[in-house]
């Protein structure tokens, strides 16, 4: 099987890109890891983790694509969604929105299936995740149950940024004045 991993960051992706490089996902011939985040914003957080996510594959000789960041087009896709609470629909259509996609670069590139590690963040539901997977993409989408210990232990050694929301506007933290809060982070030690 030639697999997509969709991935959000690279503290996330990190677990099962190494399990998928050294082989130990059954069935998968091929993978590549694919970048497709216009969620995230602002677009210097878009900057910051996709410089994660390339240095990370970079280290380990894993092949990536980046999909073109065009927020707007996500913003639509999300329209009148913007008040949902995290986990609601606003997170299943943005799901939906990035699988769609992958369907579309999967079956342009010759890849088979698709999966993801949008679930392995704790702002994230696994279930939804898969949800919204198999509603876009049907049997084409392959959930995986990525090794926690395996995420935990390189994210304990690694120095990768790391941010405190999942990449909207709309799940920043917001302050007791109810204006978006942007905080800056830092990497772990």
């Amino acid at each position: 099987m030639k697999l997509v991993l969709m991935s959000c960051c690279a503290p996330c992706s990190a677990g099962a890109i190494k399990q998928l490089a050294d082989g130990q996902i059954p069935g998968v011939d091929n993978f590549i890891v694919l970048f497709f985040n216009p969620n995230i914003f602002p677009a210097a957080e878009y900057d910051k983790r996709l410089a994660e996510q390339i240095k990370y594959c970079d280290a380990l000789g894993v092949k990536y694509a980046v999909g073109e960041y065009d927020h707007n087009a996500w913003r639509d896709a999300v329209r009148g969604l913007e008040d949902a609470p995290e986990r609601g629909r606003r997170c299943s259509a943005c799901f939906k929105f990035r699988f769609d996609y992958a369907r579309q670069w999967a079956a342009e590139h010759g890849y088979d299936a698709v999966t993801s590690v949008f679930g392995v963040s704790r702002h994230k539901s696994q279930s939804q995740v898969d949800d919204a997977g198999v509603a876009a993409l049907g049997e084409q989408y392959i959930p995986v149950k990525w090794d926690e210990n395996l995420r935990q232990q390189i994210g304990r050694e690694s120095q990768f940024y790391r941010q405190n929301y999942c990449g909207c506007e709309f799940s920043i933290r917001k302050t007791g004045d109810n204006k978006a809060k942007f905080t800056t982070a830092v990497p772990v030690r």
